[in-house]
């Protein structure tokens, strides 16, 4: 799938499948007749952007509906594969898919016990769903990049996105919803005074509350910035750097020079690959500790 205009395959493996509502006519630009016919057709109706310009313009009234379809796959896959390994466990020697989610969960439970030191059965679930989630999210990563959307367009399906962690609307979503726990814990544990003081009377003494909400206030939102964005620009330039390899292979069936560059991209591509499985669990892994630091951090009583 690789094209001869290299600008366009970036942008079109860098293109989600977008559905919202199709914008003013007024803010597209008109090329032609058939355009502004086409354009004042699809104002104010509803469906899927054909290509980036339009998507970008669709603004707040739309949705990557293949970010949210993989993610929820992935969702559903690792939430039927444990429990299918839970209800069949036995006592004696486990399997190998048993032996693995119990590797797995142990590992998450023994992080959670060395930084959590709090009474909270909800924790190490949700440590647990994050670790497997993100990293069934940025496992797709080694999926070479032509192949689903290649089978996509046989479907008519012109964009596919299959990477849910290179969309920041996916991991934004989830550290706001790991920063909505770190709100709500803070209050229940400390109290709405109690977290209103950690905010307004630290570090420095109480007169100079306003200096120490300057401070506090940008080192609490940045908590959800950093925990969302850190997770997308990896993940993104990991995504970028395959793209920029499968470059390579479109010169493969053209000359000796396209034949070895293609050979090349190829080993390249294995290698980066290789390089990327301690990438994405490293990225899992980060996340997941970081949600039980910032959860410890909210049931800590201000004193």
């Amino acid at each position: 799938m690789a094209s001869d205009n290299p600008q366009e395959y970036i942008k079109h493996h860098l293109t989600n499948l977008t559905y919202g509502r199709h914008p003013d006519i007024g803010t597209l630009e008109v090329v032609d007749v058939n355009a502004r016919i086409h354009d004042e057709f699809l104002y104010g109706t509803w469906g899927f952007a054909h290509d980036a310009d339009e998507a970008t313009a669709m603004g707040f009234n739309s949705i990557n509906v293949d970010s949210m379809a993989w993610s929820v796959a992935l969702g559903l896959i690792f939430c039927t594969l444990f429990y299918s390994v839970a209800r069949k466990a036995t006592a004696g020697v486990p399997g190998g898919l048993q032996n693995a989610v119990e590797y797995v969960v142990e590992f998450i439970d023994d992080m959670v016990r060395g930084i959590f030191a709090h009474k909270n059965d909800l924790i190490a679930p949700m440590a647990l769903t994050v670790f497997v989630w993100v990293f069934l999210m940025n496992l797709m990563d080694l999926v070479p990049v032509d192949w689903i959307p290649e089978l996509a367009a046989l479907f008519g399906v012109h964009f596919m996105k299959v990477v849910p962690s290179t969309d920041p609307n996916i991991t934004m979503s989830m550290a706001l919803s790991i920063f909505v726990l770190m709100l709500y814990y803070s209050v229940k544990c400390k109290g709405l005074g109690g977290f209103g003081s950690e905010l307004a009377f630290q570090p420095f003494p109480k007169f100079m509350a306003p200096l120490n909400l300057v401070l506090e206030l940008p080192t609490l939102f940045a908590k959800p910035l950093s925990l969302g964005l850190r997770l997308f620009g990896n993940m993104y330039a990991g995504e970028m750097i395959f793209i920029l390899i499968a470059l390579m292979y479109a010169g493969m069936a053209t000359d000796a020079v396209g034949a070895a560059l293609g050979i090349f991209g190829g080993v390249l591509h294995f290698a980066w690959a290789a390089f990327h499985i301690l990438i994405i669990t490293l990225q899992a892994y980060i996340f997941a500790v970081l949600t039980v630091v910032y959860l410890s951090a909210a049931h800590d009583e201000a004193h």
